[in-house]
């Protein structure tokens, strides 16, 4: 990161340089142009540049993700626009051109990693840090220089289309990948690294009726509790150097006009001192969507002095509108210099000033390499979640026949998520802007510019004997209603001696998606007719494995005790087919876990593990009247092709103040006949609080593998500050008592059990939240 010295000189050089702006150039800071703003017919415009960046400019907006341009041409469009702001603008500033890069940098070409509910199942957040390290690299050599993620929304609620954006469910978890995700991306010096983007501050995954963009009803202490945790932990330990608005308004106010929240919460008391970028529109949005600004103009003041120093993605209010409200007064310029400011600060901190340009030479050495297929592979593989097996799974090579059906088994647009350059691509082809590359392009043109993506099918019959026999059928499209591929999948299973069934959604952003941002809804089944699929081809009596490809937990509470094995792949990204199949076949022991509860029905929403006591149960009977309260599946649960004994239990202490630690030791051990791996899970149970507690709270994991017969004794350090919760008064704060220690391989399996106490009787404030557990094995 920028050291205290070079910040120092950067604060002159910005100071320095903001004394020579005009009014005009100030405001061109604050201001972003989509890459298709500077085109006709989807090339670049010299004389389009010349008349909108004629003062500068603050952003590019996706110059790699809004262009049919792979990665040379993409650096080289980068190279022209900074060319020309560097040589042709009165101050010489150059632009950060901005990419999304959700799953993997978001253009054509881009290696596409699992979607992030993916990644977090992996529960080993170092492999966040290891992707956003490529996917840093792959940004910097097409000219961008930061980065539209991490989501760091805790996801509640699987209505909601973005869920797959999320780690999940968990504060602790979601903090953890958060964190390694944006050091990852940044890096040590941002001079190398890409600047990551924070998003969603705040509340935006716990909207009204799961809506995307609706209004949140959240009390304050679930918000500090539970919702700012990531953003706590981004800021302090990541350095988080840029955030992102949340569209909707949080009780009652809008965010992206409070400087309740934007300033005072945000800078003040969270101590942030980034840049903030408009979530896309969300100024505009202000007066249009919220109607809380009659005019643009008013929406424009109301978001620069709630704190959005920059609005994407395309100038609407920071421009005349704004303009007009500094020369009448009703904005400060003090306001407005210190956005500029900001936005200037880090752009010297990511070194334009320096060098602006790329070697366009040498860009392709970061793009399709084997490392970059190979991680993503491995993450795939590591990412799948084992719902349920009787025995079928894993599947032997040398099988006979063999019935792949369903959808999404003969798919590579399934394998990726609502953030990559496909699903993106296709919204912009079905509503192209003006004079974009998008315009007269069909879906066809979108994927010949992606990386190869072997489908599920494919991976299976590339590891499958020669012998094998593998028939396939789709069955049915993912949302149609149309029954007529159902016979040829029935005769194809009643022929075969097992069958996998593949389905789920397509996420994206256009209306042909079933999930994905834009995409919310009411029912958490399978699209269409899927499941009507599903039990004409389980009635033919032959074993079953079900995999799952969606980026929103499926319900399907009815296949559940008539389905032999269920898999859960998420949205695995470009080498999901391959992984897929070696964990149906055993090449690779699934030790996944669910980073999110799957409900039995979208009635039980929401359904998630670290309830307080009075949660998930209607008194006096508990469950609902046509089912139980329980998920279908719980946080933290997945299956392995071994069996693992949770034994021996220790703590160093029966008691400790605030500010020690507590050892909290167990042995674990492979008992079965294959290699494999374990996510040992410590929960904690603050027993009577002043407040309610949840019944239990994730504080410490850890991903362990192990041979057949190996045994590894594992010991948690577990700092009392990590109990701390915010009390009555909103302080974080430890309060004496008995915790209870449950250590388990999911939040419903608990294996282990103890206590200790925190002794005295009065609480203790705490100065800052502990996110992390730190655990080591031997």
């Amino acid at each position: 990161m920028t050291s205290r010295s070079n910040l120092g000189k950067i604060r002159q050089q910005v100071s320095s340089l903001l004394a020579q702006m005009t009014l005009e150039e100030k405001l061109a800071q604050l201001q972003a142009y989509w890459v298709y703003d500077l085109q006709t017919q989807g090339k670049l415009d010299l004389n389009k540049i010349e008349a909108k960046l004629g003062h500068g400019i603050g952003q590019i907006t996706r110059n790699g993700g809004a262009n049919y341009l792979l990665p040379r041409e993409a650096a080289a469009s980068a190279n022209t626009v900074q060319r020309f702001l560097k040589e042709n603008t009165r101050m010489g500033i150059p632009a950060i051109v901005h990419e999304e890069c959700c799953s993997g940098l978001m253009t054509p070409g881009a290696t596409i990693f699992p979607q992030m509910i993916g990644l977090a199942s992996t529960f080993q957040p170092e492999l966040a840090g290891q992707m956003t390290v490529m996917i840093a690299r792959q940004t910097r050599a097409i000219g961008a220089q930061q980065g539209l993620a991490p989501v760091l929304d805790v996801a509640r609620d699987p209505r909601w289309g973005r869920v797959e954006e999320t780690f999940g469910e968990d504060p602790t978890l979601v903090s953890q990948f958060g964190v390694e995700y944006i050091k990852g991306l940044q890096g040590d010096d941002l001079a190398k690294g890409v600047m990551a983007t924070g998003k969603h501050f705040v509340g935006h995954s716990f909207s009204q009726g799961g809506l995307n963009c609706g209004p949140v009803h959240l009390g304050r202490r679930d918000l500090w509790d539970v919702y700012l945790a990531p953003f706590q932990a981004a800021i302090r330990d990541a350095g988080l150097a840029s955030m992102m608005n949340a569209y909707p308004e949080l009780d009652g106010e809008v965010v992206a006009a409070s400087r309740n929240i934007l300033t005072d919460l945000l800078r003040d008391t969270l101590g942030f001192d980034g840049v903030v970028v408009s979530d896309y529109e969300a100024v505009v949005m202000i007066h249009n969507y919220h109607y809380a600004a009659e005019t643009r103009r008013k929406a424009a003041v109301k978001a620069l002095h709630a704190g959005i120093d920059v609005e994407l993605p395309s100038v609407t209010c920071y421009g005349d509108d704004l303009m007009e409200a500094v020369k009448a007064g009703e904005i400060s310029l003090e306001t407005l210099d210190l956005a500029v400011s900001r936005h200037l600060q880090k752009k010297f901190e990511l070194g334009l000033f320096d060098d602006p340009y790329v070697d366009e030479g040498k860009v392709l050495e970061v793009f399709e390499t084997l490392e970059n297929r190979a991680l993503a592979y491995q993450i795939a593989c590591k990412s799948m979640v084992l719902l349920q097996n009787d025995g079928l799974l894993p599947l032997s090579k040398s099988i006979g026949k063999l019935a792949v059906i369903g959808p999404n088994a003969d798919s590579s647009r399934c394998l990726v998520g609502d953030y990559s350059f496909t699903a993106t691509a296709e919204l912009l082809a079905f509503m192209p802007p003006p004079d974009s590359a998008f315009q007269h392009r069909s879906l066809q043109d979108v994927q010949r510019l992606d990386v190869a993506m072997p489908t599920i099918l494919e991976g299976i019959k590339r590891i499958v004997s020669p012998a094998a026999d593998v028939r396939y059928a789709a069955g049915c499209d993912i949302s149609s209603s149309d029954e007529s591929g159902f016979v040829e999948a029935v005769q194809a299973a009643s022929e075969a001696h097992a069958v996998i069934l593949v389905l789920g959604n397509v996420s994206g952003l256009s209306p042909l998606c079933t999930t994905g941002e834009f995409r919310d809804t009411t029912d958490l089944g399978l699209p269409g007719v899927q499941e009507k699929l599903a039990k004409a081809v389980i009635a033919t009596g032959k074993p079953v494995a079900l995999v799952l490809v969606s980026g929103r937990p499926v319900s399907i509470p009815a296949l559940v005790d008539k389905t032999n094995a269920i898999l859960q792949a998420w949205v695995p990204g470009e080498e999901g087919g391959r992984a897929v199949a070696s964990v149906l076949f055993g090449e690779v022991n699934p030790g996944g876990k669910l980073p999110i509860s799957i409900p039995r029905s979208a009635g039980q929403v929401p359904v998630f593990y670290n309830y307080k006591p009075s949660g998930m149960r209607s008194n006096i009977y508990g469950d609902y009247v046509n089912e139980a309260v329980t998920p279908l599946y719980g946080f933290g649960h997945g299956l392995s092709y071994t069996d693992f004994s949770y034994s021996g239990l220790t703590l160093s202490r029966d008691s400790a103040l605030p500010g020690e630690v507590i050892d909290i030791s167990m042995t674990l051990k492979n008992i079965g006949q294959a290699a494999g791996d374990e996510v040992v899970q410590l929960y904690i149970r603050d027993e009577f609080a002043s407040l309610p507690r949840p019944v239990k709270e994730l504080k410490g994991f850890i991903r362990v593998s192990l041979q057949p017969g190996e045994m590894r004794t594992l010991t948690f350090h577990l700092a009392v500050n990590q109990l701390a919760y915010y009390d009555q008064e909103l302080r974080l704060s430890v309060e004496p008592g008995r915790f209870q220690v449950m250590v388990g391989s999911s939040s419903a399996d608990i294996r282990l059990q103890g206590e200790f106490s925190v002794p005295g009787t009065d609480k203790a404030e705490i100065k800052e939240r502990v996110f992390v557990c730190p655990v080591d094995f031997h």
